[in-house]
């Protein structure tokens, strides 16, 4: 038979766990706070067309959260006249955000009556947990850009691009922006390319038509990004891990002593 005591004393150290299991808990961390994604550019050129005008438009998005993909982003171009009354509308969904990056995009909607004013919004993003750390994501490299005036005052953007990931990205999103030479926006255009291997990378030709009158370009920036409204064909990418960097294994003679391995020390007698 169990003492009084002893049961006692047991249902008391029972009770004082139990205050410790509620109370002496660390403090609850509270949610981390996502900021949203910011339009930090935005143009937009109207020309006229055959059947009435064609609008265009180029934007960059901002991703300031470095642990955390913007999905299923929408932006929203809407164009008025000068009364206010609505004459086009488009509603376009943009490919994912990647973490800590930004998301160039252009597009182009047709419209009956001249637009005397266009403006681009965006829905908010919905925001999902990277796979890795922010430095495994890496950018696809472009090389060989040139970008060539036509006699039509059009642009031809040509150039190479890259996959520095072990896998194939299965299809990339090719964006071209064109600045004048104090930096501001004066438009771009897009086209994709497929099946990119590292250490093969295909040819990308691409066209942007509609700037404003006298526009003279100076630089084009060229970016390349996965295609979906998810991040998850980056994930995949950066889970397959990046391509090493040396690969070549070296000609010359090896070190006869290792100098990162010796010891200096002073002795005196």
């Amino acid at each position: 038979m169990i003492p009084h005591s002893r049961i006692v004393s047991v249902l008391a150290l029972g009770a004082l766990g139990a205050i410790c299991l509620t109370g002496c808990t660390p403090e609850e961390q509270p949610a981390q706070e996502l900021k949203p994604l910011a339009l930090k550019e935005q143009v937009s050129t109207i020309v006229k067309s055959a059947d009435g005008y064609a609008v265009s438009w180029a934007g960059v998005l901002s991703n300031a959260n470095p642990w955390h993909f913007g999905e299923h982003v929408v932006a929203t171009i809407v164009g008025r006249d000068a009364k206010g009354t609505e004459v086009v509308r488009m509603d376009q969904p943009l490919d994912a955000v990647p973490p800590g990056g930004s998301l160039a995009f252009t597009g182009q909607a047709a419209a009956v009556e001249k637009p005397a004013k266009v403006t681009i919004q965006y829905r908010p993003a919905q925001w999902r947990p990277a796979a890795r750390i922010p430095s495994a994501f890496q950018r696809f490299p472009i090389t060989r850009v040139q970008t060539l005036r036509q006699k039509d005052g059009s642009y031809l953007i040509t150039g190479y691009v890259g996959n520095p990931y072990q896998v194939a990205a299965s299809s990339l999103v090719v964006n071209a922006l064109l600045r004048d030479k104090a930096g501001k926006l004066l438009g771009g255009g897009s086209t994709f390319v497929d099946d990119v291997k590292a250490g093969s990378p295909p040819r990308f030709i691409l066209t942007v038509a509609g700037l404003p009158a006298g526009s003279v370009v100076a630089k084009t920036e060229v970016t390349a990004r996965t295609w979906g409204s998810t991040g998850r064909p980056f994930d995949d990418l950066a889970l397959s891990g990046a391509v090493p960097v040396h690969t070549v294994k070296p000609t010359g003679a090896p070190f006869e002593v290792d100098r990162s391995t010796q010891i200096v020390s002073e002795h005196k007698e």
